[in-house]
């Protein structure tokens, strides 16, 4: 039990920060597709906050936790209800395709910077703050007054840089239905466009195989390395050593 113990620590902390993320991601994709035109998300009230209209049980709940536990906190994977968007509702669809599909990814960047700028701020006023977020033992603040509240807030801002970091690059892999597939169908001319989306339907499978298999180093270098370069370069630590 103690070896799990540092697992449900992880998901404690991150579970607010990833119903945000995602819930922000997919708020953000519908009202930009509302303002270009389309109010099917509106219509259906998916333009919310609320983090219950975007929880998928499996993708939300189940998978994250599943993988997070099996892999000892080292990798999760999941996702949230996706936002209904009619693209051919849209005014300027394969313009509009890409702002549409960018605005997840570009909303979880924002909110990376600005958990970042908050984590910065707060260890610059308390900076034993990274003493004990770098201790094996996290839990050993509990002994310290004033670290008590300090500790978990800034190992939550740097859940949200992590997690958010994740998901806009994460989401950038350019293979529909993920955003950066989107972003290429709408960049691509009509030809390879037509081609890209024809393997939609198999999308996450194939997705899921890159991940598993690791062709080239993809996720273990470069994706993985892209994450870890825009962490550090927005709390100045990796948040995935911590």
């Amino acid at each position: 039990m103690e070896a799990f113990f540092p697992i449900f620590a992880q998901i404690a902390v991150s579970a607010i920060p990833i119903l945000f993320a995602i819930t922000l991601h997919e708020t953000a994709h519908g009202w930009v597709a509302n303002k270009l035109g389309d109010p099917t998300a509106r219509l259906q009230g998916r333009l919310t906050l609320n983090p219950i209209s975007h929880i998928d049980p499996m993708m939300t709940i189940i998978f994250p936790i599943v993988t997070m536990i099996l892999s000892h906190g080292t990798f999760i994977f999941g996702g949230a209800k996706p936002v209904p968007v009619n693209f051919g509702n849209l005014r300027n669809p394969k313009r509009d395709m890409i702002l549409v599909a960018a605005a997840g990814p570009g909303i979880n960047l924002a909110i990376a910077g600005a958990a970042g700028f908050l984590f910065r701020l707060m260890t610059g006023f308390f900076p034993d703050i990274f003493k004990y977020i770098h201790s094996s033992n996290h839990f050993t603040f509990l002994n310290q007054p004033g670290m008590a509240l300090g500790v978990p807030i800034g190992l939550m801002l740097l859940a949200a840089v992590k997690w958010n970091v994740i998901l806009a690059v994460f989401n950038m892999i350019p293979i529909p239905p993920l955003d950066g597939g989107r972003v290429m169908v709408g960049l691509l001319p009509h030809r390879y466009s037509a081609m890209l989306s024809g393997i939609e339907p198999y999308g996450i499978l194939i997705v899921m195989a890159l991940l598993f298999l690791n062709p080239l180093g993809l996720v273990s270098h470069y994706l993985f390395f892209t994450m870890q370069l825009i962490t550090w370069w927005l709390v100045g630590i990796d948040p995935f050593m911590i």
